[in-house]
């Protein structure tokens, strides 16, 4: 697709985010799988439901602008989860595999923070204030996600993996 137009770059973008979490919600399921935190396992499969309804509100999003969101593959998170998937090939004491997937799921989180901020700030520019609406949801919900993986690091996985 040539981008002749920030409307080219909107619709480039929904697209790059579609890819991006419909490869998470392959991915998260096999993470949640691997930790041993109770904690850390309760977050990664709620963000697996999260995930899934990021991708119905680009699906909306994508029909009300006629806008076929598939296709394209995003490659930031491709490389993202191929870094999650090495530290459980590495293998290693369980807390400090518990920390080390936190750190690539915040890695995750932070792309998707730049790229939904990106997308509504695109949205907000070319007046599509719908698609504005549910990307902010999002973009709120994952920095909500961002802080909670902080937290379960913080509040303990860390220390542990300091002992092990």
């Amino acid at each position: 697709m040539k981008l002749n137009s920030l409307e080219d770059v909107f619709r480039d973008h929904l697209m790059d985010l579609h890819s991006a979490e419909h490869q998470l919600t392959q991915a998260l399921p096999k993470m949640a799988g691997k930790v041993s935190s109770k904690e850390l396992k309760d977050a990664f499969e709620k963000h697996v439901k999260a995930t899934e309804e990021h991708l119905e509100r680009l699906s909306r999003i994508g029909n009300e602008m006629g806008v076929d969101l598939k296709g394209k593959t995003c490659k930031a998170m491709q490389g993202l989860i191929k870094e999650g998937e090495e530290i459980l090939q590495e293998g290693g004491a369980d807390d400090a595999l518990d920390a080390a997937l936190i750190a690539a799921a915040q890695r995750v989180e932070h792309y998707e923070i730049a790229a939904y901020g990106s997308a509504c700030t695109y949205a907000e520019e070319l007046g599509h204030d719908q698609a504005l609406k549910l990307l902010k949801e999002t973009l709120d919900e994952e920095e909500r996600t961002d802080k909670q993986l902080t937290k379960i690091a913080e509040g303990g996985v860390n220390k542990r993996a300091m002992r092990a």
